[in-house]
C-alpha cells in the first residue's frame, strides 16, 4: 500500500524550484569549492508565538515529508532555470543527480503543542541538499502553523461542546491559502469547512447556510409558489403567518420572510438562517422564530440562527432573550427550552 509521504504534494506549485534564489546560490558556491556533501543539520525552529500567546501548534508535516520524499529537479526544471541564471553545464548537471536519499528527517508529531526555540524539525544530510530543502519547509509549516495555532485558540475560547465551521475562503491569501486555511483549521479543532474543495480533497465535514443575498432574492411572499413542504399537503406559508400574527409581529419584512420560508422548505431537517440582513432584532429573529414553530409543528427541528454583521455580541444576547421570551409564553420552536443559536 502507498504510504502519504509517498504521494504527492496537495499543490503542484510545491517543487524543487519553490524556493529562494540564495538556497541555489549557496548550493553552487558550496559545489564550486568541494563542500556540497559535507554532513549537516538544519534545526527547524521560531522565536515567538503568534497572536501574543503561549504556545503553538506545530501543522505541515504531511506536506513537508512528501516535498522530501519527492524532491529533484526535473530536465523541465532545470531547462527553465537555465534560460535565467548562466551556472556552469557541470553544475546543472550535478543538480540533476540530487535527490533525498541520504537526508533524515527527526519531527514531533503533527498537531503537537510546541514552544518557541524549540526544534519542530531537524534535518540531516549532505550540506547543499539541505540547504535547497529550507525555503520549502518553512513555507509548509508556516502558514499551516498559524493557522493551526488560530484555530486551537478558537476553539479554547468556545469550549468542547461548541460547533466551529470555517468560512475563510472568500478571504484568504488566494486559492492555495484557502485551501491550506480549511484544512488546518479542522486540524486546530474547527469541526468543518465552507470549502467544497478542500473538503473532498481533505474529508473534511462540508457545512454552509445561505448568504444576505438568497434573503434579497425574495421581495415578497407572493415569491413563495409552492405553500406545501416535503410532501406533507399542508399550507405551509399559512402555518407561518399564523405564528406571526399570534406573536403580533406582522410588521416584519415580507421578504426575508419568503427566503426564510423557501430555505426551510428546500431544508426542513436543517433550517438554519442569516437574520440580518434587515433588522436583526425587529425582524431577522422573528422571522426565523415564525418559521421555526412552523416547521416545530410538523415536527422538525429547526437548527438555529447565524450573525455576520454587526455587534455579534451584542445582536446575539438579544436574540436568546427573544428566544427566552417566546417560550416563556409557551411557544417552543424545537425540543429545546433555549433554542440553539449560530454565531
Amino acid at each position: 500500500m502507498e504510504s502519504k509521504t509517498d504521494q504527492k504534494n496537495s499543490n503542484p506549485f510545491v517543487n524543487a524550484l519553490l524556493t529562494d534564489l540564495y538556497q541555489v546560490s549557496m548550493a553552487y558556491a558550496y559545489w564550486s569549492i568541494g563542500k556540497h556533501e559535507q554532513r549537516s543539520c538544519f534545526d527547524l525552529f521560531f522565536r515567538k508565538n503568534p497572536f501574543k500567546g503561549e504556545f503553538t501548534v506545530f501543522a505541515g508535516l504531511e506536506e513537508a515529508l512528501k516535498f522530501v520524499k519527492n524532491f529533484k529537479f526535473t530536465k523541465e526544471m532545470l531547462t527553465k532555470m537555465k534560460k535565467k541564471f548562466s551556472w556552469p553545464e557541470k553544475f546543472w548537471d550535478w543538480l540533476g543527480t540530487l535527490d533525498s536519499s541520504q537526508v533524515k528527517i527527526y519531527a514531533m508529531p503533527e498537531g503537537s503543542v510546541c514552544f518557541p526555540r524549540c526544534p519542530l524539525m531537524r534535518v540531516e544530510g549532505p550540506l547543499a541538499v539541505c540547504q535547497l530543502l529550507e525555503t520549502t519547509l518553512l513555507c509548509l509549516i508556516n502558514y499551516p502553523a498559524l493557522v493551526c495555532t488560530n484555530a486551537a485558540r478558537h476553539r479554547l475560547a468556545a469550549g468542547k461542546d461548541k460547533i466551529l465551521l470555517e468560512f475563510g475562503l472568500r478571504r484568504a491569501q488566494g486559492p492555495d491559502g484557502g485551501m491550506s486555511a480549511s484544512r488546518y483549521a479542522v486540524m486546530g479543532g474547527f469541526d468543518g469547512t465552507s470549502n467544497v474543495e478542500a473538503a473532498i480533497e481533505y474529508g473534511l465535514e462540508c457545512k454552509g447556510t445561505h448568504a444576505h443575498s438568497f434573503v434579497t432574492a425574495f421581495s415578497g411572499l407572493d415569491d413563495v409558489k409552492d405553500k406545501d413542504i416535503a410532501g406533507k399537503g399542508v399550507d405551509f406559508v399559512a402555518m407561518v403567518l399564523k405564528w406571526r400574527k399570534q406573536l403580533k409581529k406582522e410588521t416584519t419584512n415580507d421578504g426575508e420572510l419568503a427566503a426564510f420560508i423557501s430555505f426551510a422548505q428546500a431544508f426542513p431537517k436543517r433550517f438554519l438562517a442569516l437574520v440580518d440582513t434587515y433588522d436583526t432584532i425587529n425582524s431577522g429573529c422573528w422571522n426565523f422564530i415564525c418559521v421555526s414553530l412552523a416547521l416545530s409543528e410538523l415536527g422538525f427541528k429547526p437548527i438555529g440562527i447565524r450573525l455576520d454583521s454587526g455587534d455579534l455580541a451584542y445582536l446575539s444576547v438579544e436574540c436568546r432573550n427573544i428566544f427566552k421570551k417566546v417560550v416563556r409564553f409557551g411557544f417552543r420552536p424545537g425540543d429545546d427550552d433555549d433554542h440553539p443559536q449560530k454565531n
